[in-house]
């Protein structure tokens, strides 16, 4: 059974940072490619990072310079290390695994960034 569980939002102030994780089971994780998603109160979900399993990233150009992600290949991990954090920031942030044929998600983390 494939699982994706995120974790690590939360409350934070602008400018603050958070990193998230997200654990994923029942997979070959190194054959998968791994994203971040967010998806903002009456906003449609977007794509934040990616992470392929040949090891490019790329990044949406509202978070290049503050954004990084990350993987661990032997913990089937994928991290989320946000600075410089923003209201706009403010979401449910997704995990996904994906090939070029399948994607499976997480059920979502919740980062709200405000005073």
């Amino acid at each position: 059974q494939v699982q994706l569980v995120e974790s690590g939002g939360g409350l934070v102030q602008p400018g603050g940072s958070l990193r998230l994780s997200c654990a994923a089971s029942g997979i070959l994780f190194s054959l998968h490619n791994m994203a971040w998603h967010r998806q903002a109160p009456g906003k449609q979900r977007e794509l934040v990072a990616t992470f392929t399993r040949t090891g490019t990233t790329n990044y949406a150009d509202s978070v290049k310079g503050r954004f990084t992600i990350s993987r661990d290949n032997a913990k089937k991990l994928v991290y989320l290390q946000m600075t410089s954090l923003k209201p706009e920031d403010t979401g449910v942030y997704y995990c996904k695994a994906y090939t070029n044929t399948w994607d499976f998600w997480g059920q979502g983390t919740q980062v709200t960034v405000s005073t």
